[in-house]
């Protein structure tokens, strides 16, 4: 069954002789799906490279868990007797367990009354996660293009951390993870976007719930790289921005830009260039006389004065298509309701994912066993989502994963005690950050289905913003207490759950390019 009726207006008869003679123009889904292959050798190599970039935003992001730690203590005094308040520290005989220079807590003295700005450290980055996600979302849209973007951000980071090993105190310490969230904030949405948008309808949903993965792995390997660097927070950061470098030197040349950021940029040959390649990596053959075209585009075909038409067309729509910005989905009522509606369910999945990330970390045990169990007890979820994306739809498992998380959630804000008791809360809890890093995958492929090319990048980065302002939230719902978190993440679940059901379901539907071309399919789908 053809998933993409809307972006065919001339497959009917009369377009069907017209094609004989002046050639076949098909948008980059069709192409994929009827010549080049939906998800092939170069799919599959490209998926991998691009999907690296996420684990340097694993490294990035939680090295903070590390670096930010607050060692054990050791009275220094003879006979382990006699020392003073532990907040006065050194003054009253205390010595940190791996050194002074062991994390910014023990360098600084962060604790007690200064406790706080550990947690300030940490919503600054975020902040600028943000900032950041909103900035080069537009960019990779317009001139600089997925690759390019990626690129940018990724000499950023390395930079940014390199530097951050050499700050002098906490503040500039501060600014320092500030700028490095600016950057880190949208690596995972460009990757995302780049590594997905050559790979056909059929397949782009399987292979966008595989990129969680990459993030997991990459926070498995950061404690991996942390054990080995106990004692020196500095030599940690400067271990973890250089494989930025690394991917950009090494891996960056073998990406290929976006066929489809090609096309709505007007420079069709260079799409088409990428498609044949594409094909013969994957042993297919594309004729000689397909050419592609944008969505909104009419074939020249379809009628006997086109020609004339469409160059008219093309010009007046040129710069439309080529570029679009956050003012260009507010102006469509139909991507400006889907637009606040996945900034409202992107923030509260963020809250309850990154809140119940928190108190699984915080768990009075080896912090380094505990963030690798953390990161591979969500890899089921990912594998979940992505085994029955397909079959159910993305409305339906988005749903449904929030509302799982929601219900375990409020179960365990009605749970009280000790003993028996708290390992059913935890068990809850367990349930509850399951189905949220389930969702919080899906939102990614969701997410980018609901926009065209033309913004989706702009899109994606107005959620990647709400979802990293729920991120800054998280820590301050858990700071208030035992059961009133759980109660929180519950009712965000649930009330995420409940908008899910506003969205339309984007399963084998077409991946539009252009906002004209989302508008026309939708009324045809509607019609």
């Amino acid at each position: 069954m053809s998933t993409t009726e809307p972006l065919l207006p001339a497959a009917g008869a009369g377009g069907a002789t017209a094609a004989k003679s002046k050639g076949t123009r098909l948008c980059i889904d069709d192409a994929l799906s009827m010549h080049a292959g939906e998800f092939g050798r170069w799919q599959l190599r490209h998926f991998v490279l691009v999907s690296a970039a996420w684990a340097l935003e694993a490294l990035h992001t939680m090295v903070i868990i590390f670096a930010d730690r607050e060692p054990a203590m050791a009275c220094g005094l003879p006979g382990g007797r006699g020392c003073g308040d532990r907040c006065a520290g050194a003054a009253a005989g205390w010595e940190w367990a791996d050194g002074a220079a062991s994390s910014t807590v023990a360098e600084w003295g962060l604790v007690c009354g200064e406790r706080y700005k550990v947690g300030l450290a940490q919503a600054v980055f975020f902040a600028g996660c943000m900032i950041g996600a909103g900035v080069f979302g537009h960019l990779s849209d317009s001139f600089l293009g997925r690759k390019g973007s990626l690129q940018v951000v990724c000499v950023l980071n390395a930079t940014f951390g390199l530097l951050t090993a050499l700050s002098p105190n906490y503040w500039a310490y501060a600014a320092l993870r500030l700028l490095t969230g600016f950057s880190t904030g949208s690596v995972g949405v460009l990757a995302f976007v780049l590594a997905t948008e050559p790979i056909g309808p059929s397949r782009r949903g399987a292979a966008g719930m595989s990129t969680f993965y990459f993030f997991s792995g990459g926070i498995a390997a950061l404690a991996g790289v942390a054990v080995l660097f106990p004692r020196s927070w500095r030599t940690l950061y400067v271990v973890t921005s250089l494989p930025s470098l690394a991917f950009v030197a090494a891996v960056a040349p073998f990406v290929s830009e976006s066929p489809r950021w090609y096309l709505v940029r007007r420079r069709a040959d260079d799409a088409m260039r990428v498609v044949r390649a594409i094909a013969a990596a994957n042993g297919r053959c594309l004729p000689d006389d397909v050419t592609l075209k944008l969505d909104d585009e009419a074939d020249e075909e379809s009628s006997g004065k086109e020609e004339s038409v469409d160059d008219a067309s093309a010009n007046s729509s040129s710069s439309s298509a080529s570029s679009g910005s956050i003012v260009d989905v507010f102006r469509s009522r139909t991507t400006r309701a889907r637009l606040v509606l996945s900034v409202l369910i992107n923030l509260l999945s963020s809250v309850v994912y990154y809140g119940l990330s928190l108190n699984v970390v915080n768990l009075k045990t080896n912090l380094y066993v505990s963030v690798v169990a953390n990161s591979l007890a969500e890899m089921p979820a990912y594998l979940l989502t992505a085994l029955l994306l397909d079959r159910f739809g993305r409305k339906p498992l988005a749903i449904g994963t929030m509302l799982l998380s929601g219900a375990f959630c409020t179960a365990g804000s009605l749970i009280a005690g000790a003993g028996v008791m708290s390992v059913v809360r935890m068990a809850c809890a367990v349930v509850g950050i399951f189905g949220m890093a389930a969702t919080y995958n899906l939102l990614f492929i969701y997410t980018a289905e609901l926009f065209p090319t033309v913004v989706r990048n702009a899109a994606l980065g107005c959620t990647a913003q709400a979802a990293q302002m729920g991120a800054i939230v998280a820590p301050l719902v858990v700071v208030l207490g035992e059961r009133v978190p759980f109660a929180v993440f519950g009712a965000s679940g649930i009330v995420g759950g409940l908008l899910v059901f506003y969205l339309p379901e984007t399963k084998n539907k077409p991946l539009y390019d252009t906002m004209a071309g989302l508008e026309e399919g939708e009324k045809s789908l509607l019609g």
